[in-house]
């Protein structure tokens, strides 16, 4: 079981944590601001993008690989040349939306279900992909662009839904003319030039701008303005002079790295892409987490390359991109297995003495067994990059997905793992996962895996940084003590997850090991230290640090900015507020939240918790009863609302809310121990005893309950039972005197 869960439906927590122990920095003595560690964020003008006719005149060969490729086709304006699907008077249906796709005059247009629920016809101003599927994009007012959740398949020639399981109702974040399929936000970044997403948060409008529509030469290699007047100049003697990003003698780590701002889930730190500095100084990757990768850290979610090539002993042994896809058409050097006997022995690994498959047949591809994948848009198959041994041994302890079952779908994990011990033995090896996935699932143990895990820097650096993340399932004051040293590390993930785990808590005795990381080399660290510290006034910052912290309090402002049309980035910034004592802005963050995105109920919940801390009581009631309409079958809603309505002292009413949670979360004995707490607020000792009994056959050791059930006894004279119930927990917990000094009362009563 988990040492410390964290509901989906809990209350704003702050915790304070306190320790004697001294421990130490890597920073120390006086602390001097790093020279070029903040590189600047001013924008690059337009027209120092010269555009791609411009690098053709110079890189002809070059630029006919990139044309047509997906980074050409990344984003055109509609055309009867760029559009590939069917506008001839089509109609498709899923989801019990109807939409009709026409042409009029020489516009195309699409009829369909839009924000408020209505029909309307909506112009078609931009095409979006190429293979295997292309989107299109209409304009909303307040500068909002958004992408049509039905899209054309390029393959089958037909029209499809995204999402075909998935209904989505017009008031959701997630239906196509919201947040959900906004292009300004999810895409722009990734599919043009230079782009500037503008948004203004008190209009909820944008201004987006871009240097050239799709993924230009110069959206990889940078703004050609200065080499090419370099070139011009020395003529005959020019040598590259780092002008150009993404050169042929890149290092295999930076060219990844440089690959990545695209490549990956992520959350952006600046409010532009300038190329100043790394990828780190721009965006922080996501993590393996549950629900957006398997907890071994197959992927799960759309998370697209990065975070699962980083994984990889591909990565760590300087393997890039474009050793295996050509860095200009984007297309396989090499089909089949000779892609990847590059580098290993064909008859080592290129034959049936390793793969167990007959020669050519579909097992007997590399990419099969150690590079399985997932459809991804409805038809987009995307294969996974950390190029792993597979595991049935895993998928048996925590379910996830191996090649051997995927390929023999009518066999079971255990017949997967004995084939592979009968051609393979065990592994020798310990891969990362075997540590990490205990954590991720909650194992009672975990954290001794996920310290040994993230300690060891022969892991990949992602995995070690997901361990320490993944430690906030195990919160508490030693746990933390030992997580203080992370914020040392010489890994920026690693230290930018310490911080996002301290960054939780309000843990006021170890924020000054967040201080020397306002100097980080990386900007995404200096952020999250920046929030850590948000507990502190200015004044309270020492010298040695005002001038950093001066510099990153404009970072962090401008982390806020690029994210405020995102949920996430409000609730950042409401939690920020709060930090700094300011419930007020923290609620109107909360309720700002809610505006973009009305139906998500972890934020009304909190909004709930904080209506209650401002002694809002009516808005805090209106809240969950507002969650309940929307969710009847969360019982986590209920039992919330019935706190509160305790703390109210409506226990009647509390109660009934209490009944309703366990017909729903029978299994969680909390809720039986707070109802009985209630029955016994109305001296009501039948039923709160009854309750209490009901929640110790479905967990006999619970400490509350035990000790609920001997206050109860005692309270209703039953001395010997009191005495029976007290004396199992000083079995259960022998160092605990409260329960012996309760004993000895018991006793002296009789």
């Amino acid at each position: 079981m988990k040492i410390f869960n964290k509901s989906v439906f809990v209350f704003v927590l702050i915790v304070f944590f306190f320790s004697c122990k001294q421990k130490e920095s890597k920073y120390t003595g006086k602390s001097e601001v790093i020279e070029n560690v903040f590189k600047s964020t001013k924008l690059i003008p337009d027209n120092h993008f010269l555009g791609d006719q411009k690098c053709k005149s110079c890189h002809e060969d070059e630029f006919e690989l990139w044309q047509g490729s997906h980074h050409d086709k990344a984003m055109q304006i509609v055309s009867d040349s760029t559009i590939l699907g069917d506008f001839n008077n089509t109609k498709f249906k899923s989801q019990g939306v109807t939409s009709h796709f026409f042409k009029k005059d020489d516009d195309f247009y699409v009829n369909t279900e839009g924000p408020d629920g209505t029909y309307e016809d909506y112009k078609i101003e931009y095409v979006f992909g190429v293979k295997p599927l292309q989107q299109y994009i209409v304009q909303f007012p307040n500068g909002h662009y958004q992408c049509l959740r039905t899209a054309w398949d390029t393959k089958k020639n037909t029209w499809f839904d995204l999402y075909p399981n998935f209904k989505v109702v017009h008031s959701e974040w997630l239906h196509w003319s919201r947040g959900g399929l906004n292009w300004n936000t999810m895409c722009s970044d990734c599919h043009s030039t230079n782009v500037r997403k503008n948004y203004d948060f008190e209009t909820h409008s944008y201004d987006t701008k871009y240097a050239i529509i799709n993924v230009s030469c110069e959206a990889c290699h940078g703004p050609g303005k200065d080499h090419v007047e370099e070139v011009n100049r020395l003529g005959g003697e020019y040598k590259p002079s780092g002008h150009l990003k993404m050169v042929s003698i890149s290092d295999s780590k930076k060219l990844v790295d440089e690959c990545a701002r695209c490549h990956m889930r992520r959350e952006q730190v600046t409010d532009h892409f300038n190329f100043e500095g790394s990828m780190l100084d721009h965006y922080f990757p996501q993590l393996i987490e549950e629900n957006l990768y398997y907890p071994d850290g197959q992927i799960l979610d759309e998370v697209y390359v990065y975070g699962s090539f980083v994984q990889s002993k591909m990565y760590h042994n300087g393997v890039s991109c474009i050793n295996c896809h050509d860095s200009h058409s984007l297309q396989l050097k090499f089909q089949d297995n000779q892609l990847c006997t590059q580098c290993h022995l064909p008859d080592s690994y290129n034959t049936p003495s390793h793969h167990f498959h007959k020669e050519n047949s579909e097992g007997s591809k590399c990419i099969e067994c150690h590079m399985t994948g997932r459809f991804y848009m409805g038809n987009d198959y995307r294969r996974d990059h950390s190029f792993r041994i597979p595991r049935p041994d895993l998928s048996l302890k925590y379910g996830s997905p191996n090649a051997c079952t995927e390929c023999h779908d009518d066999k079971d994990n255990e017949w997967a793992w004995e084939q592979f011990k009968n051609y393979y033995g065990e592994p020798d090896n310990k891969h990362f996962s075997e540590l990490l996935a205990p954590g991720i699932v909650g194992e009672e143990n975990g954290l001794k895996d996920l310290l040994e895990l993230a300690n060891d820097s022969i892991y990949p650096e992602i995995a070690r940084a997901s361990a320490v993340k993944t430690m906030n399932n195990y919160l508490d004051a030693t746990s933390i003590d030992k997580m203080i040293s992370f914020l040392n590390d010489d890994s920026p993930l690693v230290r930018g997850a310490s911080l996002d785990v301290l960054g939780e808590l309000n843990a006021q005795d170890y924020i000054e090991y967040a201080l020397p990381l306002l100097e980080d080399e990386k900007r995404s660290i200096r952020v999250k230290a920046f929030y850590v510290l948000a507990s502190l006034d200015e004044i309270q910052i020492p010298e040695t640090y005002k001038e950093a912290y001066g510099k990153v309090k404009k970072e962090f402002d401008t982390n806020l900015k690029a994210t405020a049309d995102f949920v996430g980035g409000r609730i950042k910034k409401a939690n920020y507020a709060l930090r700094k004592g300011d419930l007020n802005t923290a609620i109107q963050g909360y309720e700002s939240a809610l505006e973009i995105d009305n139906l998500n109920n972890i934020i009304r919940t909190n909004l709930a918790n904080l209506y209650y801390q401002n002694k809002d009581f009516k808005n805090a009631e209106l809240a969950f009863k507002t969650i309940i309409k929307q969710e009847p079958k969360f019982g986590q809603t209920y039992y919330s609302y019935g706190l509160l309505l305790a703390e109210l002292n409506r226990y009647g009413e509390a109660i009934l809310q209490m009944q309703e949670a366990i017909k729903l979360m029978p299994e969680n004995t909390r809720i039986y121990y707070n109802i009985s707490l209630l029955y016994n607020k109305l001296n009501d000792l039948k039923n709160a005893e009854a309750y209490v009994l009901k929640g110790l056959k479905i967990e006999a050791n619970n400490e509350s309950l035990l000790y609920m059930l001997a206050y109860l006894y005692s309270k209703s004279n039953k001395t010997e039972q009191a005495k029976t119930a007290i004396n199992k927990l000083i079995q259960l917990y022998p160092g605990n005197t409260n329960y012996q000094n309760f004993l000895n009362q018991l006793n002296n009563r009789s």
